[in-house]
């Protein structure tokens, strides 16, 4: 524990026992039968939509292109849209050049870091602390699926990039996500739900491209890039293939015994439903990969570990154990660029 006393006084002691108490309603070990799984899910994911608050109207994109660069194997396009009205989100375009009518397209979530959407997208500037930003987290997966032949969309959440100005300390003193959270949540939404919502306009923004495949879009993302792709694939259907990357853990973990959070990754009152494992669990029976790094001290491996069993028990009883992929990878907090190439072109490419 963070704070640990013995005192009966110190909050992180009532903090522990509450959780160790609590016994999440909707965890997937209450499904002891195949044929209730589908309602399982059904019945997790409206509550999860009602936790994240208020979802606001689509407001017309009204795109702007901003920019748009001749590489070597691809196009990369910058747009501003409008997802709701007053809300307009930068983002990357990266169109391979290749020549077919139609292509497998992938929302690319960007995590927790200083540049937002950029180094996802490849986008470096020739700054050295933006290139160290990339090469340390093989970071560049929009960049990276791009060339393998897949259009690819890198989107600014709020609060992050050019979202806060790229201005991490906009709030002195303060962790500006926690201010995002409750600045929504006074306003009856959640700062999560916001984004999910401006994920789900990107998968919008790109099926008004005539040269990507409505039926091929795929979401993957690294650490809050992973609580984003977990969430937009659960909740958008989409979404027919995901790689989630070095996010799958427990509440124990992350929360209560190792705070690792902010609020820009919280469903108010989750646990009193589901844990990690069983939201990640109910994207069942969509394909999905789980990428996990073996010296992640981020997420380490023993939580990740308890939340792939959730997973393989949601597979199991939706008869389709083969739509999911867990790698374990040899590294840190990263994109283990391994098995991510097979299952996106078994699932996307056709």
């Amino acid at each position: 524990m963070p704070n640990y006393n013995d005192a009966p006084q110190i909050i992180d002691n009532f903090i522990y026992k509450l959780y160790k108490r609590t016994k999440p309603s909707m965890a997937i070990e209450t499904i002891k039968d195949r044929k209730f799984f589908h309602q399982w899910r059904d019945t997790l994911k409206a509550k999860i939509k009602e936790l994240l608050g208020e979802f606001p109207k689509p407001a017309p994109l009204k795109p702007q292109l901003c920019s748009r660069e001749q590489l070597d194997a691809f196009i990369r396009e910058k747009y501003i849209i409008q997802t709701e009205q007053d809300c307009w989100m930068p983002l990357y375009l990266l169109t391979p050049k290749i020549d077919e009518k139609k292509l497998p397209a992938i929302l690319c979530c960007h995590g927790h870091g200083p540049y937002g959407k950029d180094p996802v997208a490849g986008v470096h500037f020739k700054q050295s602390e933006r290139q160290s930003n990339i090469y340390s987290f093989n970071y560049n997966y929009g960049e990276i699926m791009a060339r393998r032949g897949y259009i690819t969309i890198v989107p600014d959440w709020r609060g992050f990039g050019e979202r806060c100005g790229y201005d991490n300390n906009v709030f002195p003193g303060r962790d500006k996500c926690n201010v995002y959270f409750i600045q929504h949540l006074i306003l009856g939404r959640t700062l999560l739900g916001g984004n999910i919502f401006d994920g789900m306009r990107a998968i919008d923004f790109l099926l008004t491209r005539k040269n990507v495949d409505p039926d091929r879009i795929g979401c993957m993302g690294l650490s809050q890039g992973g609580t984003m792709t977990t969430y937009i694939t659960l909740l958008d259907d989409r979404v027919k293939a995901a790689d989630i990357i070095c996010y799958a853990t427990t509440t124990e973990h992350y929360a209560i015994n190792r705070p690792n959070f902010c609020g820009s990754q919280l469903v108010p009152g989750l646990y009193q439903y589901a844990d990690v494992g069983d939201v990640i669990g109910a994207i069942a029976p969509r394909p999905l990969l789980i990428e996990s790094g073996a010296s992640d001290t981020c997420f380490w491996l023993h939580s990740a570990m308890q939340a792939h069993e959730k997973v393989k028990r949601a597979y199991q009883l939706a008869g389709k154990e083969e739509n999911l992929w867990i790698e374990v990878f040899p590294g840190e907090h990263s994109f283990a660029a391994g098995r991510a190439f097979e299952f996106f072109d078994t699932y996307l490419k056709r």
